[in-house]
C-alpha cells in the first residue's frame, strides 16, 4: 500500500510516520482485502492536532476519518479508531458487494469546478449570467452499482456522489436528503 503522510506547517518526524504506517496497515489489512493507498495529513488548530486520513481501496471505495487531540499521536490514534470502526461496520457490505468484482472499479475522467458565490445582498445585478470559475481540478467518476454508490457516499461522509450506473451506463446521483434518507437521481434514457 502506498502512503502519503504530510504535515501542514508542522514537521512530521520519521517515528510518527513509522507509527502511522504500522498502525494503519494493521487496521486496513484486517478489514479490507486490497488497499491501494492512504493519505494522512496532520495540522494544528489552536492547541489541538488534527489528523485526517483517507484510504483508497481497489474496489473504488474510499474511507475517510478525521480526529483531534492535544497530542499528535493521540490525534492519529483517534483517527485510526474511527477508520477501524467505519471499515468494520461496512466489512460485510464490502464483501457482499465486491466478492464477484474481479477488477477494480473503472473510472473515467471529469473536471470539477469551484464557482464564485454570488451574494444575495448585492443591490446591483451581475453583468453576465456566466459563473466565475475560481478553481478547476481533475476528478474521476466511478462505475458503480447504486448500492455501492450509497456505500461509497456513506464511507466518504459526502452529502452527494455522482457515478456511472453499472446497469444502465448512465450518469446517476445519490444524495443525503434532509430527512436522513438517501435520494437517487437516474435520468431517463432517450429512445
Amino acid at each position: 500500500m502506498r502512503y502519503q503522510i504530510s504535515g501542514q506547517q508542522i514537521n512530521i518526524g520519521e517515528a510518527l510516520q513509522n507509527h502511522v504506517r504500522n498502525e494503519l496497515n494493521v487496521i486496513v489489512q484486517k478489514y479490507a482485502e486490497r488497499p491501494v493507498g492512504a493519505t494522512i495529513s496532520f495540522s494544528k488548530d489552536a492547541h489541538e492536532f488534527v489528523c485526517e486520513a483517507t484510504v483508497h481501496l481497489s474496489t473504488g471505495l474510499t474511507a475517510q476519518a478525521k480526529a483531534r487531540a492535544v497530542e499528535i499521536y493521540g490525534a492519529f490514534d483517534n483517527c485510526g479508531a474511527k477508520m477501524e470502526k467505519q471499515l468494520r461496520r461496512y466489512k460485510r457490505r464490502l464483501k457482499d458487494h465486491h466478492k464477484d468484482r474481479p477488477e477494480p472499479v473503472a473510472l473515467f475522467g471529469a473536471s470539477q469546478y469551484i464557482l464564485e458565490s454570488v451574494g444575495q445582498s448585492e443591490e446591483s445585478e451581475p453583468d453576465s449570467l456566466a459563473p466565475v470559475i475560481i478553481a478547476e481540478t481533475a476528478t474521476g467518476i466511478q462505475n458503480l452499482s447504486v448500492g455501492e454508490a450509497v456505500m461509497q457516499m456513506e464511507l466518504a461522509g459526502a452529502p452527494v456522489l455522482v457515478f456511472q450506473n453499472e446497469g444502465s451506463k448512465g450518469i446517476n446521483v445519490v444524495y443525503r436528503r434532509d430527512d436522513g434518507n438517501i435520494g437517487w437521481i437516474e435520468p431517463q434514457t432517450q429512445t
